[in-house]
């Protein structure tokens, strides 16, 4: 029998349910910034290496292996530092300077209360088209009392115009996407030519998107989607961007609109048409 049996808590050896017996093998996940040169690993992939870039309005994390092969990543769980789980978040974001001209390059006028909207308005297609012009001209717009509306397409846009009722003292200045010869948005829009108060402009691109300069985004050129892919979509995924779902094109969205600091990033096709709409809108009757 040996030396005999144990006695009192030794008696059946160690406990194996004694401690924390939950706690994952390399520790639980932990909150980790997503510095530069900091080297880690995609757990789901094996791929690993060093933090080269991140995207706060995408959610993203750029990895650049000693290969120099480079992959992007969704922020958050699912990467390894030192063998340990961590969840990477973006850093914070500096504090920019006061700027001293508004983004569309006109002098900033400080201590300016809004005035009263004029009842004239500018309707644009979406919402992304809103908040670009909003970045660029929401200033010059507040001082002149415009105010911007959003058509969620043009479809009725005829119909539109006729509740509106236009008049001198109430002009409607509306900018379309795709106006361009043979296009749907052409046609529509011819229904409205010589309608008085009414002036109808657009831009050549599919989308407002395309209206930043593709510098902005560190290339050449926008990408060239098929018609059989959902546009945006298929952007996305030209570039390597999560786009699997809406949440991951509005993400894609905001990083495109937070790299347009001034109307120097955007198009001149898109530019002059905006122009165009505020005089015409803001113009004594």
């Amino acid at each position: 029998m040996g030396d005999g049996p144990r006695s009192g808590s030794d008696r059946y050896g160690t406990d194996v349910l004694a401690g924390d017996w939950r706690t994952p093998p390399r520790g639980r996940t932990t909150d980790q910034t997503a510095d530069k040169g900091l080297v880690v690993e995609d757990a789901s992939s094996g791929f690993c290496g060093e933090i080269v870039g991140v995207e706060r309005d995408l959610g993203t994390v750029t990895l650049e292996d000693r290969r120099l092969r480079r992959k992007t990543f969704e922020l958050g769980p699912g990467f390894l530092l030192e063998g340990r789980p961590v969840s990477l978040v973006a850093p914070a974001p500096k504090t920019p300077k006061a700027p001293t001209r508004s983004a569309s390059g006109s002098r900033l006028v400080s201590d300016h209360r809004a005035k009263v909207a004029l009842p004239s308005r500018i309707l644009v297609e979406g919402k992304h088209d809103a908040e670009l012009v909003e970045k660029v001209w929401g200033h010059d717009l507040r001082v002149e009392g415009v105010a911007v509306e959003m058509l969620h397409g043009v479809d009725d846009l005829v119909g539109v115009v006729e509740e509106f009722s236009p008049t001198a003292d109430r002009r409607l200045g509306i900018l379309v996407d795709h106006l361009v010869p043979g296009s749907k948005e052409s046609r529509i829009a011819e229904q409205l030519s010589g309608r008085a108060h009414v002036l109808v402009v657009g831009h050549p691109y599919v989308d407002v998107w395309q209206a930043v300069k593709p510098h902005r985004l560190g290339v050449e050129e926008w990408p060239s989607v098929p018609r059989s892919v959902e546009w945006k979509r298929g952007v996305c995924a030209a570039f390597g961007w999560p786009h699997e779902n809406q949440a991951h094109i509005a993400r894609a969205w905001q990083y495109i609109l937070s790299r347009v600091d001034s109307w120097t990033d955007l198009e001149p096709e898109f530019l002059g048409r905006v122009e165009e709409l505020i005089d015409f809108v803001t113009a004594p009757a």
